[in-house]
């Protein structure tokens, strides 16, 4: 695994494996981590993207034949924004004859929900 891959952490509830920000402090190895998560969505084409292949709901796919269409930017630079967010551990993918398929990986969306959710205050109802 390269340095700037991340390994993606079991498919078990986020709340058990992950304190939220406002919970608990991080710690070095976590922050780190969450920091190139967030680098990786911090660039407007590769949040596009991600929303483009999460907008196909659980288990969906999208080709990337689909994706390239919807930008102004070649082929290789969209080939690189989706490999840092592979490289994040977001999405993976699945190659397919001449085409490769994304897909958001399970349950990442809802950890890092997990890792910005405000606590929730007992005896306050919203």
């Amino acid at each position: 695994m390269s340095k700037q891959e991340l390994e993606v952490l079991g498919q078990h509830d986020a709340a058990v494996c992950c304190p939220g920000l406002a919970e608990a402090a991080l710690d070095e190895a976590r922050a780190t981590e969450l920091a190139r998560v967030f680098k990786a969505l911090g660039d407007p084409v590769r949040l596009r993207l991600l929303s483009m292949i999460a907008s196909r709901g659980e288990g969906g796919e999208v080709c990337v034949c689909e994706l390239t269409p919807a930008f102004d930017l070649s082929q290789p630079t969209i080939s690189h924004h989706l490999k840092l967010l592979r490289q994040a551990g977001l999405i993976d993918c699945e190659r397919r004859g001449t085409w490769v398929y994304y897909r958001v990986l399970p349950g990442v969306l809802d950890r890092l929900a997990h890792v910005l959710a405000a606590p929730q205050s007992a005896g306050v109802s919203a």
